[in-house]
């Protein structure tokens, strides 16, 4: 579900935008924009290895803060995330972007995703 809920919100976001130069472009997009629409903040860090993997990290991510209060949610927290893991893999792949995208959560409510982009 989430997949296409990413498909529908790219498409309506990049309608006015000039098209992207890279890949890193295309994620510096989803970093800013996208996450700023859909989640009202950005992004607090992008890491990249420049060899297709590039790893979202979001210290205050808005699904987990109403559960974070709590240590014995922690074990679920990932079964939040897959939502959004979907959002993430299909805004990319409306861009023409190939990726698997999976999600970790070490300390509520901070969490990382990685997109791992496959070449075709």
């Amino acid at each position: 579900m989430g997949f296409r809920v990413g498909q529908g919100l790219i498409e309506r976001f990049t309608k006015d935008t000039a098209r992207f130069k890279d890949e890193l472009d295309i994620m510096k997009f989803i970093c800013k924009d996208f996450w700023t629409t859909v989640f009202k903040k950005q992004i607090d860090n992008l890491r990249t290895n420049h060899q297709g993997i590039y790893v979202l990290q979001d210290n205050k991510f808005r699904l987990l803060t109403q559960m974070s209060a709590g240590k014995q949610y922690l074990e679920h927290a990932s079964k939040y995330l897959a939502f959004t893991c979907g959002l993430i893999r299909g805004g990319l792949s409306n861009l023409g972007i190939k990726s698997i995208v999976t999600a970790e959560v070490s300390s509520m409510p901070a969490c990382k995703f990685q997109v791992m982009i496959q070449k075709s």
